[in-house]
């Protein structure tokens, strides 16, 4: 038989009422892990901003504004919002926030450069620390591209396709550890591609291009799977939470996953060619600055030989 729901499923079948754009503004919580690690991570990068500028020097705004307002807040809202509040009793509101979590969120911790700011401003010692992480064998392995490919379209179907998903149901603590882990997995995966800090595995841009670019049909693979299968993901958990309180206002169930596969289908379509133009982005700035350096170096050779000439000339 089986078990009974667990009590934070049951305290939330209780209280929360239709899922409306009003309950997303309204069912907001503190959850601890969230809280902590968003305001941690917040405030010692408005430190180092803050170390920066008593120095005199320049930090460009827009990096404070992708880490700390889109990136960690994006993370605020997707792990304690009503969003947050609904991800346990709807599948459809649980993939919006996997690819908020996944996709959105590392980006743009990616190009906020915390890695460089930290370098920029650490002391002597904690540098030469963090400097040991970034050249250790742990870092090349964890940041090499195949690898992290592997794990960025491995990780959804074994969330999905193993126990790791219905114990994520049941369990708050795994609930938190599964937000940890789909922020770890894009952010390994992405970081080195799009990011500006100064990390092991980075390659070239026809190959991160080429890497961005496959991820796009294994999400639709994976989102057309969802939308097709017979089984419930979770079992029993959503039809037995349809027969208590909310069940007066909770859409069928499998209508449910079949348009939660569709928003991970869409939506990893969207927010991966999001990827691809920040990428082209950045190579075409790329692409500009090494032809100005190229011009610099030209202009130098053309001087000196010209001075050679003149050189030459004033000898004879």
């Amino acid at each position: 038989m089986p078990g009974p729901l667990s009590t934070a499923a049951l305290t939330a079948s209780e209280a929360l009422p239709r899922l409306t754009p009003e309950a997303f503004w309204t069912q907001w919580s503190l959850a601890p892990l969230p809280l902590v690690i968003t305001v941690w991570a917040g405030g010692l990068y408005l430190l180092g901003v803050a170390t920066l500028r008593r120095r005199g020097d320049r930090w460009p705004v827009g990096r404070t504004v992708a880490f700390v307002g889109v990136g960690l807040g994006a993370f605020y809202v997707a792990t304690s919002s009503g969003l947050a509040a609904y991800d346990t009793t709807l599948l459809s509101a649980h993939m919006v926030q996997h690819m908020v979590l996944s996709m959105v969120v590392p980006l743009f911790l990616a190009l906020g450069a915390p890695v460089t700011l930290a370098l920029r401003t650490l002391p002597a010692r904690p540098r030469r620390w963090l400097l040991a992480v970034l050249h250790s064998r742990v870092a090349r392995v964890l940041s090499f591209p195949p690898l992290t490919f592997g794990l960025y379209i491995i990780s959804p179907w074994a969330l999905y396709y193993s126990g790791w998903y219905r114990a994520s149901l049941d369990s708050v603590f795994v609930h938190e550890m599964m937000h940890v882990h789909l922020v770890a997995v894009g952010a390994l995966f992405f970081w080195p591609l799009v990011g500006i800090d100064p990390l092991p595995g980075r390659v070239g841009y026809p190959f991160r291009v080429l890497l961005t670019v496959l991820t796009l049909p294994f999400h639709a693979f994976l989102g057309v799977t969802i939308m097709g299968q017979t089984t419930l993901l979770g079992g029993d958990y959503y039809p037995r939470l349809a027969q208590g309180p909310m069940g007066s206002w909770l859409p069928d169930p499998y209508a449910d996953q079949e348009l939660a596969g569709g928003l991970l289908w869409a939506s990893g379509d969207l927010i991966g060619l999001s990827f691809f133009a920040v990428l082209f982005v950045q190579w075409v700035r790329s692409s500009m600055a090494e032809a100005k350096r190229e011009d610099r170096r030209l202009d130098l050779v053309e001087a000196r030989e010209a001075r050679e000439r003149a050189a030459a000339r004033d000898g004879v």
